[in-house]
């Protein structure tokens, strides 16, 4: 609990010399001292009362004092409903003194309300939400994040902030989307010329390789090929499809209608980052695009379901039924399958690194995979998407030529 009184520093006058009269703010029975720029004599102040006496001018000198100790008090109690907590008392008298600062930050100065408003401004709800996680795991770390202006974030700040987060999370790329997310904020303030305090041109974000999530071209061509039951047809022909597709994301696909072909071509805006895609329909997709025709959409999924998660949790989960059958004494069946881990994502990383191993492009890959960069050259240079047609008609001759 923080306390404020007012207290007569006699400990450095002489006796019968004038003494400052200062504002006590006392926490976890430590104290710090605000000056009133006041000094009384002992004997025209009441300790107990809190109530200076015999100055001419007295009730002027306490309505000055008062109005100081409720403005302090005031501070006090918005770090109260913020359930703010501090480690000791200099560190509220800090987050006082920037309240009291005339150099006092405004909203956009302070870190946590443009990260806020950064997050609020996405579009797509998962995005916003995984940067509000953030910002909910940045709370648990600095409970003084609030009163905290960019500058204040250094390379120690984030140093310990990664620590905090191995605490719970294993996962050193888990713990660097929260790092990225931090980034993101701190360039966004940049071009916003909020700031020009960088802590990453020392602070590197290390990501580890991810397991292998790819299928080699025999491994495709196995599951292409591969005997299923009927029930799983569906699944390997629209896990195919996604990769003629250049490994498009199904929510896109499947949100597609066919006013998003246009010209032989699939338009669509992607949903998580609203980029505009255009990617040219192979023969081979148009066969399966024509087996699963949709009413209202592209494809029939969303006719029949109203949640699309729920679909593509069933379809990750049926990815990883194909495989052997097998059945015991008493008919139970159980399933080997081919590649346990399968799922959509797959796809679009499959696609790239057999595009990689055809010797196509690593600027032709990116820009398939919708990675082209912002940098001046690109700025300059008009991209030829017919590179990407013919590399991705390259990629399915190549998984076809058996």
């Amino acid at each position: 609990m923080i306390t404020t009184k007012f207290y007569l520093d006699k400990r450095h006058t002489k006796d019968g010399s004038p003494a400052s009269l200062k504002l006590a703010v006392t926490y976890k029975q430590k104290a710090v001292y605000f000056p009133l720029k006041i000094k009384l004599q002992p004997n025209c102040w009441d300790n107990v009362s809190q109530k200076i006496l015999r100055v001419p001018n007295k009730e002027t000198l306490m309505s000055f004092i008062l109005e100081f100790k409720n403005k302090i008090d005031k501070i006090i109690f918005s770090f109260v409903n913020k359930n703010i907590n501090f480690n000791d008392v200099n560190e509220v008298k800090a987050a006082i003194d920037l309240q009291l600062s005339d150099n006092k930050p405004t909203d956009e100065n302070l870190f946590c309300n443009y990260f806020l408003k950064f997050a609020n401004r996405k579009l797509n709800v998962t995005t916003k939400n995984i940067y509000l996680f953030t910002l909910k795991r940045i709370h648990d770390f600095d409970k003084n994040i609030d009163f905290k202006r960019f500058e204040d974030l250094n390379k120690g700040w984030l140093t310990d902030f990664e620590n905090h987060l191995a605490l719970t999370s294993n996962s050193k790329n888990g713990r660097n989307v929260h790092l990225r997310n931090i980034r993101a904020v701190f360039n966004d303030a940049i071009d916003n010329e909020i700031t020009s305090h960088y802590p990453f041109r020392t602070f590197k974000i290390r990501p580890i390789p991810t397991r292998k999530r790819s299928l080699t071209v025999i491994e495709l061509r196995m599951f292409m090929t591969y005997p299923v039951e009927d029930y799983l047809k569906k699944y390997v022909d629209l896990f195919i499809l996604d990769f003629y597709l250049i490994g498009i994301n199904m929510v896109d696909l499947l949100h597609c209608t066919q006013d998003n072909i246009v010209n032989g071509r699939l338009e669509f805006k992607r949903a998580k980052t609203s980029r505009l895609y255009s990617i040219k329909l192979e023969p081979e997709a148009l066969d399966i695009l024509n087996i699963y025709k949709g009413v209202d959409y592209l494809l029939n999924i969303l006719d029949g379901y109203h949640n699309y998660k729920d679909f593509l949790e069933r379809f990750n989960k049926n990815l990883k039924r194909v495989g052997d059958v097998q059945y015991d004494e008493c008919g139970k069946k159980t399933v080997s399958p081919l590649f346990p881990e399968l799922s959509t994502y797959w796809a679009r990383h499959t696609w790239a690194t057999l595009a990689s191993q055809l010797d196509i492009s690593r600027d032709v890959i990116a820009h398939a995979l919708g990675h082209e960069g912002n940098t001046v050259t690109d700025i300059y240079i008009k991209f030829d998407y017919n590179k990407v047609d013919s590399a991705n008609r390259k990629v399915i001759d190549f998984v076809l030529s058996f």
